[in-house]
């Protein structure tokens, strides 16, 4: 049986147990991370280091230096669970490419992950996180709309938060493909960012998002891209951590390498959070 084969029998296994879990205890897990972790938003881009239970709808629209635009539908956001007080593990559904161009529309990857807590402090006793991830993104898409081969996707990820207002938060991973290293590359993705907490419900954010390509046809490239958003917070004045709550956001990447594979990235999403 091949390695992605039973890869994806683990992930599924896990995401289904870890769900009928979460399903009894909805309110104990979130609660506890309450507990344990900072009050950060999740980034627009970057991962996040805490441990979350989630539902993600998003949409991008690239435009290259030309005016070509190339909606995706899903944008690579899923839907992830707690699982104990240590393990995150997420499902993401593959996307829909629309290309408008001669390209073929068709849908992308499916991926998951797992996303282990590393160590963590509340408000009060050092307002930190600190995790680990491993994805893996199974080569499912159609008409060369998804990559060529399997491939894994481990980071580190962490965040400090300065009394509720005000935090960084950086991120080290990198795409390693199961084959075909020749076609495709490897790369190398550096996250950082700053969040500031500005009214109860509004959020603004600015990312750098910079991606080092080894081999392929970008062997030896750098793009970078700045990253400006913000976030609005439905929810009610007596919000507590059990209680789910609805996030509207969005963003724009804005280019500022001379390498980049598209111009600009108008990002829009919708969240809920339980």
């Amino acid at each position: 049986m091949r390695a992605s084969c039973v890869i994806s029998v683990v992930l599924l296994t896990a995401f289904c147990a870890a769900g009928l879990h979460a399903q009894r205890s909805f309110g104990e897990h979130n609660s506890a991370m309450a507990s344990l972790q900072p009050a950060f938003i999740t980034p627009l881009v970057a991962p996040d280091p805490r441990l979350l239970q989630y539902a993600r709808l998003s949409v991008s629209h690239e435009y290259t230096a030309a005016g070509a635009e190339t909606v995706n539908y899903g944008n690579g956001r899923g839907a992830g669970i707690i699982a104990g007080n240590r393990f995150e593990f997420d499902f993401v559904p593959p996307p829909y490419i629309q290309h408008n161009s001669t390209a073929d529309d068709g849908f992308g990857d499916t991926s998951g992950l797992a996303k282990f807590r590393i160590a963590s402090r509340d408000a009060e006793s050092g307002n930190f996180d600190i995790a680990a991830v491993l994805g893996h993104s199974f080569a499912t898409g159609s008409y060369k709309n998804g990559a060529a081969t399997d491939s894994y996707s481990p980071a580190i990820t962490a965040g400090l938060a300065f009394r509720r207002r005000f935090d960084v938060i950086s991120s080290l991973g990198g795409t390693l493909p199961t084959g075909k290293i020749y076609l495709q590359g490897r790369s190398l993705t550096w996250n950082a960012l700053a969040q500031a907490h500005a009214t109860p419900h509004v959020w603004f954010e600015a990312e750098n998002n910079s991606t080092f390509y080894f081999a392929g046809s970008h062997d030896r490239k750098m793009q970078n891209f700045v990253t400006p958003a913000a976030f609005y917070v439905v929810r009610q004045k007596a919000w507590k951590p059990t209680r789910p709550f609805f996030i509207i956001d969005g963003g724009m990447q804005i280019a500022t390498s001379g390498f980049h594979t598209y111009d600009h990235n108008l990002i829009t999403e919708a969240r809920i959070l339980f």
